[in-house]
């Protein structure tokens, strides 16, 4: 490898910055070669933050891969009962007292969660956990609603996401809840801070600035 010459970070867009940021020792650039091949022959680029369409571009790819870590994780790491755990300790970071099923047969439900230390205020949430990226449908859910009594919710959790069916018929339920894998990652994200050092080892996630796309204001 021969350099040829050195330039501030400061003269390149973010994304030619990022697509650099994470080589080793051996490395191909493709996406921006154009931008250093002009930087090399002395060409004044525009790199101001204003105008580095690219920063848009670096910002969603940082959340993105942060959030598939995330979910793979837990799909690798906490697969089936131990799934319903990780959701418990974060329901309870979320201010609810919980009781865990013991692995087995548990009857469709997974979790009761409750306000109160005792379990005897109402409403109790009857929470199922699904630790698959497969699309839930409205079986699963129908299922678990009929667990559910009128006094009480239902809160149906997993890693994937749910088919239409299932979304139409929790969405005619005002005691009901679905949470897919994307909002699951908000919830997490959201009270990380509060996670024992268990989930935080299994889940280790450190808080850092991304640049946030500068919206124009209209005259």
């Amino acid at each position: 490898m021969i350099w040829l010459k050195n330039f501030a970070r400061t003269k390149f867009t973010q994304g030619a910055l990022y697509e650099i940021g994470s080589a080793m020792s051996l490395f191909q650039i493709k996406n921006y070669a154009d931008e250093f091949f002009a930087i090399l022959e002395g060409k004044q680029l525009p790199t101001l933050v204003s105008e580095d369409e690219t920063v848009a571009l670096v910002a969603h790819d940082i959340t993105q891969v942060t959030r598939d870590f995330i979910l793979k994780t837990l799909s690798q790491e906490l697969k089936g009962h131990p799934f319903a755990d990780f959701v418990a300790h974060l329901l309870n970071q979320m201010d609810y007292h919980t009781r865990v099923s013991p692995p087995g047969p548990d009857g469709g439900i997974d979790i009761i969660a409750h306000r109160d230390e005792l379990g005897f205020e109402p409403p109790l949430i009857k929470v199922q956990v699904k630790s698959s990226e497969a699309n839930i449908g409205d079986p699963t859910v129908s299922s678990l609603y009929g667990k559910v009594e009128p006094n009480e919710f239902g809160l149906l959790v997993t890693l994937g996401g749910f088919t239409k069916a299932a979304i139409n018929f929790a969405n005619g339920k005002t005691n009901l809840r679905l949470i897919d894998g994307d909002e699951l990652v908000n919830l997490i994200l959201a009270h990380y801070e509060q996670f024992d050092s268990r989930y935080k080892g299994v889940l280790p996630l450190t808080r850092v600035f991304i640049p946030e796309p500068i919206v124009e204001q209209e005259s």
